[in-house]
């Protein structure tokens, strides 16, 4: 089912901009092919302006009330809400971890900011945190002891998969004295009008869908011809993704990539980050969040990291693609993917953001770029200054 829902070009005084409905049937006629060329089960994809959903369809196996798994998409609701807490004077993002959660300590560990966590700079990317350790809170405060740095906090840039946003969740508790994905979700998410994200109850996840391998494995070949060397495997494999498909870690709610939602609710809340008047984030908080980029050290393929201490900036630097908005957004153009493909940001330029969400775990991730690439870039055209 598809739902254009203005139904024609919209104008908006807050951006004087249009969709443009030739551009929206590029974007869901590429979307389609990876379904209609059998490369995806299916996907939801939803469109945002001008403060809503504008545009949203199920297509292939995926229905509308569907949920799937964000991964790390839920990051930036994580670290917004701890952001929120620090502007209250709850914690300092200078302030050590180890001041916070007295059991990280050692290993390196001792002045690691609360920011360098936020930033993938703390230098602990593969701190162990098996789910039967996460699921008791005694236990991951006493496994953080065992952690140790592998480079110099705030010397570089490493993306922490999970063990980074189990360290913020653990501070939201502590500061707060509540469950952190109970504070994320009054913070966060219900004042931008969309449901809880993380740590579903297991009555409540019968829309959740399932996730399975697609496509053929990386040619290594191909891949070191395209970046200079060999894929090499990180904590995020296929088989660590299809751990969520169980109820229990489901209802856990990992904080670096336990999230579930839609794309319309992926969509419809960067609408609201988009426009938010100081209804969900202090004024400052927000402009710290969507435009202050504090981590420029380069990434894995020597691409500047581009970071905030929430999202990822598509910057004007030409390397937009790389970091997951496509060739044609906006510099100021903030959000955050998830492992392979899910889609969610937003351009203040524009007005548009952007939800796309699978089931359908693609084993090429060559394949699984340029499908973000393309989809993220079509999004990018859908609207023209009048």
């Amino acid at each position: 089912m598809n739902r254009w829902c203005y139904g024609a070009p919209v104008t908006t005084s807050s951006n004087d901009s249009l969709i443009i409905p030739e551009r929206l049937e590029a974007l869901v006629a590429r979307c389609r092919r990876e379904v209609d060329e059998g490369r995806l089960p299916g996907y939801q994809l939803a469109v945002g302006f001008d403060g809503e959903v504008a545009y949203f369809e199920a297509y292939g196996a995926a229905r509308d009330d569907h949920r799937f798994h964000t991964y790390s998409a839920v990051k930036p609701t994580v670290s917004l809400t701890l952001l929120e807490l620090a502007a209250e004077g709850a914690l300092g993002l200078d302030d050590p971890v180890s001041s916070i959660l007295e059991s990280f300590v050692g290993g390196g560990k001792d002045q690691v900011s609360v920011s360098q966590v936020l930033l993938h700079a703390g230098g602990f990317p593969t701190g162990p945190m098996s789910m039967a350790v996460a699921a008791h809170r005694p236990d991951r405060l006493e496994r953080y002891r065992s952690w140790h740095t592998t480079f110099t906090p705030g010397s570089a840039f490493e993306y922490h998969p999970t063990a980074a946003h189990w360290v913020l969740a653990d501070i939201i508790e502590q500061v707060s004295g509540r469950p952190y994905a109970d504070v994320i979700t009054e913070r966060v998410m219900e004042p931008a009008g969309v449901s809880r994200w993380l740590a579903i109850p297991q009555p409540e996840q019968d829309t959740i869908v399932d996730v399975f391998d697609v496509g053929a494995p990386t040619d290594p070949v191909e891949f070191a011809a395209q970046f200079g060397f060999e894929p090499i495997e990180t904590e995020v494999t296929n088989d660590a993704l299809k751990v969520f498909n169980q109820p229990e870690v489901r209802e856990l709610g990992v904080p670096g990539g336990g999230g579930v939602c839609s794309a319309a609710e992926m969509a419809g809340w960067y609408q609201a980050i988009l426009h938010d008047q100081g209804n969900i984030l202090r004024p400052e908080v927000r402009q710290d969040a969507l435009t202050v980029v504090r981590q420029r050290h380069p990434d894995f393929f020597g691409v500047s990291a581009n970071r905030t201490h929430a999202f990822v900036l598509a910057g004007d630097d030409g390397q937009a693609a790389a970091r997951g908005h496509g060739h044609t957004v906006s510099a100021g153009t903030f959000g955050h993917g998830g492992a392979r493909g899910q889609i969610g940001w937003a351009d203040p330029v524009s007005g548009v953001s952007l939800g796309f969400m699978t089931n359908g775990l693609e084993r090429n991730e060559l394949v699984e770029g340029r499908r973000t690439i393309a989809i993220s870039s079509r999004a990018g055209l859908l609207t023209t200054p009048i």
